[in-house]
């Protein structure tokens, strides 16, 4: 697990491949989950009433402008959940960026003082204290102390497993020439993948109830479907492409040694 947790990541930069300007999907996710974050806010701001500093941890954060888009919209819901419940808001948030070791940090942190410029003005220094950290690790165990953290974030992140699971009964790669489940997999294949999710999240629960203060909130959204769904996705096409290509890319190894 912790070799995984060392290479595996979004690709960083801000290039044509890169996440910063392939994840409009997530951003519209996002958008759509705002009236929830609303709601959320509202409800900390009666159990935290009293708190000078709140300490949010956004779990999964990648890089690029997403990860600061739940900044923003955290800094402008605080203003308006004060104005309506007539209530003061927290002095400062401490917020904890998130993710494995290999995450391009960098992109966010040269976002952060134009970002930062832009609520000033925004807000003519009437607002929040915001300051943010880098917390890297993976979320499948623990990332801060007891009793620490106000408000847990994720967004499109805990479908994400550890790792590959793996079965004691088939010999060869559980999911062998394919990189989603299809239609035409074992049915061995469905429950070794949801074992391992059980098993993540579970331990997810465990690591977060730990360090979750006591009228702390988690707001979670990721990607499920029912057992029963049909299988098929533009993922199962890909996987067929990337299939060929490695077998083209061997063919032509091949060649080239004879």
């Amino acid at each position: 697990m912790m070799a995984t947790e060392k290479v595996l990541h979004m690709k960083g930069g801000d290039g044509e491949t890169s996440y910063t300007n392939n994840s409009l999907l997530q951003r519209k996710v996002a958008s759509m989950v705002k009236p929830i974050l609303e709601d959320t806010v509202k409800q900390l701001t009666s159990n935290f009433s009293s708190e000078r500093c709140w300490k949010v941890a956004d779990l999964g954060c990648s890089s690029g402008p997403n990860s600061l888009f739940f900044v923003s919209d955290m800094l402008s819901i605080m203003d308006k959940a004060s104005f309506s419940l007539n209530q003061g808001t927290p002095r400062a948030l401490q917020i904890y960026m998130n993710d494995l070791f290999g995450n391009d940090f960098n992109t966010i942190f040269k976002l952060i003082p134009d970002f930062f410029q832009r609520i000033h003005e925004e807000k003519n220094d009437k607002h929040v204290r915001c300051f943010i950290h880098a917390t890297p690790g993976s979320f499948y165990g623990r990332l801060f102390s007891d009793d620490y953290i106000h408000f847990f974030h994720s967004s499109y992140c805990l479908h994400w497993l550890s790792q590959a699971p793996t079965s004691t009964d088939i010999a060869e790669p559980l999911n062998k020439g394919n990189v989603y489940i299809t239609n035409e997999r074992r049915p061995s294949v469905y429950e070794a993948y949801m074992k391992q999710f059980e098993k993540d999240f579970k331990l997810f629960l465990k690591s977060r109830s730990e360090e979750l203060r006591s009228g702390g909130i988690m707001l979670l959204t990721f990607i499920g479907r029912e057992k029963s769904q049909n299988m098929t996705s533009p993922w199962g096409i890909i996987g067929m492409v990337l299939n060929d290509m490695v077998q083209e890319l061997d063919l032509d190894l091949v060649m080239s040694l004879y």
